[in-house]
């Protein structure tokens, strides 16, 4: 391919689209390559807006009366926009984001009409992103049907988890239905695996607990570099509380809402997904600076059930592992929050965390203490570059895995 060329990462939401522009060919410089721009048209069904930088160049952009505009649309208009605004840069190909891949596919590929087809099918297990996600594609295909598509999965990363612990205690018929834990945020558990050795290649070969903490969280338990565990199961509600999010739950809890409160399916997933999590629990807000400000103490009490619950479960996955050689925070709240890191470290101090609070404070990488049994880094996540990186490994014909499990 071109050196000019590029490959359009695309993260598609129910409102949104956000970009990214990373060259297609390898230059050979470590890491995997700079992106030379990017961008976001959101409010889309409402109030359209677009804005977007590419060197040194910022562009904004709006439609007034766009609410009747849909994403094909706005895929057209991206790559009318490009064309016109940044001709050096040719659209090689282009690397989505999906949020579920279930248990076909083990490794991004190359989207084709059965692709397409089984991606659809998988609607059901992912009905808030997955539709999204598809609806991406085959709009981009039905503008640009000469670009080459890749499929990037946020469950992938996790077909490594052991079958047995892929289960519920639930009948097996289910589970052959379905009805499995997944794991989400494959994508940047990804990232960090390969970014690791860099910083700690002992803890990289060994047992180390990521905590990618943004407003959907989670944890993943790495061993040698795989997928052992993660605390967000068939869903993105399982596991850890979130911005909006309300983490593990009593099932029996849910039962209830539907018999006495009177809630539908659609009530309870506007409830689950929309309402709680740091949101419902202060009232305030699902931004954790909104509430690290606050002098509230439903705020405060947020706050501290947020740190609790991610102390509990890195040491649930630290037992699973059978002991823990590092931790990792990653994403906004886990790379930008030197407060959070020191209250959840402090909960991990029976566990050997000890924590260099200049260190913490400063953001530096290694935040554990010279005399620290565990080791404490914060390394930087980018779920886009690693799409970017499979789409130019799928399109110069070397996949790293099989795509098909």
């Amino acid at each position: 391919m071109p050196q000019n060329d590029v490959i359009l990462v695309v993260n598609a939401g129910s409102s949104s689209i956000k970009f990214s522009l990373y060259p297609a060919a390898e230059d050979g410089a470590p890491g995997y390559g700079e992106p030379r721009g990017g961008g976001l048209i959101e409010g889309i069904g409402v109030h359209p807006q677009f804005k977007a930088d590419i060197g040194d160049k910022t562009f904004k952009d709006g439609w007034p009366d766009g609410a009747g505009l849909n994403h094909e649309h706005f895929y057209g208009f991206l790559l009318d926009w490009l064309a016109r605004e940044a001709p050096h840069c040719a659209v090689a190909a282009a690397g989505h984001r999906v949020v579920h891949g279930g248990t076909a596919f083990a490794a991004p590929v190359v989207v084709d009409a059965e692709v397409l087809s089984a991606l659809e099918e998988l609607v059901p297990l992912a009905p808030l992103h997955q539709p999204h996600n598809v609806a991406g594609i085959r709009a981009l295909s039905e503008r640009a049907p000469d670009i080459p598509q890749v499929a990037c999965f946020d469950t992938a990363f996790h077909r490594s988890i052991p079958a047995r612990d892929q289960l519920y205690g639930l009948p097996l018929s289910l589970a052959d239905q379905g009805l499995r834990r997944y794991g989400f945020h494959g994508l940047s558990y990804e990232f960090i695996a390969g970014a690791l050795p860099h910083y700690d290649a002992e803890a990289a070969a060994g047992r180390t607990v990521v905590a990618h903490l943004g407003n959907g969280a989670s944890l993943c338990a790495l061993q040698d570099g795989r997928s052992r565990a993660c605390t967000m199961g068939f869903s993105t509600l399982d596991g850890l509380i979130m911005g909006t999010r309300c983490g593990a739950i009593d099932p029996g809890v849910l039962i209830y809402l539907l018999r006495e409160k009177g809630l539908d399916a659609d009530g309870l997933e506007k409830l689950l997904y929309k309402e709680s999590g740091l949101l419902g629990l202060s009232g305030l807000s699902a931004d954790m600076r909104d509430l690290l400000a606050s002098g509230k103490p439903e705020a405060r009490q947020a706050v501290e059930m947020f740190c609790d619950r991610v102390a509990q479960q890195v040491a649930s996955l630290a037992a699973m592992l059978g002991g823990l050689d590092a931790v990792v925070f990653t994403a906004g709240i886990g790379e930008r929050s030197a407060p959070i890191r020191a209250a959840i470290c402090q909960r991990l101090a029976w566990l050997g965390a000890e924590l260099d609070t200049a260190a913490n404070e400063a953001g530096t990488a290694r935040i554990a203490a010279a005399g620290s049994r565990l080791g404490l880094w914060v390394v930087p996540t980018d779920e886009e570059a690693m799409i970017a990186r499979h789409t130019r490994r799928l399109l110069a014909g070397s996949p790293a895995e099989t795509a098909r499990a």
